[in-house]
């Protein structure tokens, strides 16, 4: 996101990089193809604002979290391609590792369990598989998506800044969530170099400066991870506000402000965000792998629709799932089951149903599961939610939103700027460098965009999530 003195912003996309599968259950990106792009969207953002270099006042980063990138300090060239967060190559890492201690074995110090889904495995798969990479480690550096970005704005190999910030670092698995430093005796276990890690600092704070092109001299001064972003958009500043953004995923957030809340139905405790020198603010999260990607598979291996945009108008052509329900564990379950041998499930299927009926369990789906991240989220903090803003491209889809409501019981609200993950960036960029002067005046930035009540009685609300779990269930212990 690059925004200038007078007010206007240009939003810097995620664009769409070429993915890479060459064996089921991996996905890759290319990470000198990603640099491109984002070195070209840059300079046709700034060109399509007719902004100078003098009219920006800094540029924000928010970035896919957990996704792996290793290359060369002195070549700069990767020495593979990016891991995606989804990837699950690493899964015989995280059995090896839960030998020791199960899947919570460091779980007090990170938040985190044993998963597949983050990067310090990642690093080990490819210093363990890359032909020469362990022995040359020494000349490795490791980065999620932002610490690769800044070191290629910054100079690359002629003096890149090698840098993270705290909740990209929260979801590499080796963060001490106490101290906000890298835990040398985790990194040891899981078989990372301290070494090739990033140096960890704020998500708010001027980092350096643009090296070379349109934007040369432009300061880079707020790094998110895009939940946390797109949470810090929405202006969850005050414990037990929670927003949850509709993606490839969803992943529900809450404040839970200076407090490590440790959960104990499922969920994640990370960083939420950290302005300058004041404490970090933490969250609990639910993370969910698959929601807007199962609408993909609909269209991509279905052919279902034509465009994900399609889903709505089928899914209304029938008055409800017909007793169908899609359980899209496609590469294992996240929050709150952490169930890497379930796989995906249609449960209830009989010659009645229809592609509506298909459609419209794709969309509960998505609803179905972010109820249950929301349940855990009340058991930990012992307190009931008011109301859940929600964010991302899903969002725009009536049909998700009204049933969101109705599963959940409260009211859904969409912010007037949807983009909230870059919008997020933007803010923290604005409050290192003078821009924005508070919280509290970002606060007076968000407007209501929509709002769905819930309509649905309490008994038909708790029928169709008992289903749901009973499905939920028939797609354990499947792989193993």
């Amino acid at each position: 996101m690059v925004f200038d003195h007078s007010g206007r912003v240009v939003s810097v996309s995620q664009s769409e990089h070429r993915q890479i599968y060459p064996r089921p259950g991996w996905v890759e990106h290319d990470p000198l193809e990603i640099w491109a792009r984002c070195s070209e969207v840059l300079d046709e953002a700034l060109a399509h604002a007719g902004a100078g270099r003098d009219e920006i006042a800094a540029l924000g980063i928010t970035n896919q979290r957990e996704t792996t990138v290793v290359w060369d300090r002195t070549t700069g060239q990767p020495v593979s391609g990016a891991i995606v967060w989804q990837d699950t190559r690493t899964d015989q890492i995280i059995e090896e590792l839960a030998r020791e201690g199960g899947q919570d074995r460091f779980r007090d110090r990170v938040g985190l369990p044993l998963a597949t889904y983050f990067s310090a495995p990642k690093v080990r798969w490819i210093l363990d598989n890359v032909e020469g990479a362990r022995d040359r480690a020494d000349d490795l550096l490791f980065g999620t998506i932002d610490s690769w970005l800044i070191w290629n704005l910054t100079g690359g190999v002629d003096g890149g800044l090698h840098v993270t910030d705290v909740t990209n670092a929260s979801r590499t698995m080796l963060l001490d969530l106490r101290s906000l430093a890298w835990d040398p005796a985790i990194a040891e276990s899981i078989g990372v170099p301290v070494a090739m890690l990033p140096e960890i600092r704020a998500s708010s704070e001027v980092y350096g400066e643009v090296a070379a092109g349109a934007a040369a001299g432009v300061p880079i001064a707020g790094v998110l991870g895009d939940q946390q972003a797109a949470m810090f958009g929405q202006t969850c500043f005050s414990p037990g506000e929670a927003k949850n953004t509709y993606g490839t995923g969803n992943f529900l957030l809450i404040n839970t402000g200076s407090e490590l809340v440790r959960s104990k139905s499922g969920l994640l405790t990370t960083v939420g965000y950290r302005l300058g020198e004041e404490p970090a603010v933490y969250c609990l999260e639910g993370s969910i792998a698959i929601t807007g990607a199962l609408v993909q598979w609909l269209r991509d291996n279905l052919r279902m629709i034509g465009a994900a945009s399609e889903v709505e108008e089928l899914a209304s052509s029938v008055k409800d799932n017909g007793g169908l329900y899609i359980v899209p564990a496609f590469s294992g379950l996240f929050a709150p089951y952490w169930r890497p041998d379930a796989r995906g499930v249609f449960a209830g299927l009989t010659r009645y149903i229809t592609a509506g009926h298909i459609a419209r369990a794709t969309l509960e789906a998505t609803a179905f599961q972010s109820a249950e991240i929301v349940a855990a989220m009340e058991a930990d903090v012992g307190a009931t939610l008011g109301g859940l803003k929600v964010d991302g491209g899903m969002v725009a889809n009536e049909m998700l939103m009204q049933f969101q409501a109705d599963i959940l019981g409260v009211d859904v609200v969409r912010p007037e700027i949807a983009e909230t993950t870059a919008l997020g960036a933007a803010y923290a960029a604005g409050l290192a460098t003078g821009f924005w002067d508070s919280l509290e005046e970002l606060r007076a930035n968000w407007a209501e965009g929509g709002r769905w009540s819930p309509r649905m009685d309490p008994d038909t609300r708790d029928a169709y999530m008992k289903e749901w779990r009973k499905a939920v269930t028939r797609t354990f212990d499947w792989v193993g």
